[in-house]
């Protein structure tokens, strides 16, 4: 099991607001700030009462990254991509089933301000 993830972003005030709007749909939100006085850099982590997904203004990560963050109805899944094309993210594959995962894969991706493929995945039955 993952306790967190931290990954830099190439415009950390672009991708914040990203990310307030495109996981407030999974009930996520910034739950806890480390300026940059405290470690050199500005970094927020995400979560509903403890973070654990971050970004940090240093070190743009590079290359193809994926993240996929529980939804825990389909529901959320469509109102998640909704939300992040609306913050400037793209489109990388609309909510629906992904059998080939299996017979209750429900999830979307969307590409954020980086290029980083981040989804919202619902394993319910419908």
């Amino acid at each position: 099991m993952i306790d967190h993830i931290t990954f830099g972003v190439s415009d950390y005030a672009r991708s914040t607001a990203f990310y307030d709007k495109a996981l407030a749909p999974l009930g996520l939100k910034q739950v806890m700030k480390v300026p940059k006085a405290v470690i050199g850099i500005d970094s927020v982590g995400y979560g509903d009462s403890r973070p654990f997904f971050w970004i940090a203004e240093q070190d743009a990560t590079r290359g193809k990254l994926h993240i996929a963050l529980t939804a825990k109805t389909r529901g959320e899944v469509d109102a998640f991509h909704a939300a992040a094309l609306a913050a400037g993210g793209t489109d990388n594959g609309g909510p629906g089933v992904r059998p080939h995962y299996h017979p209750s894969y429900y999830g979307a991706f969307v590409l954020d301000p980086d290029g980083h493929n981040i989804e919202a995945v619902c394993h319910a039955p419908a």
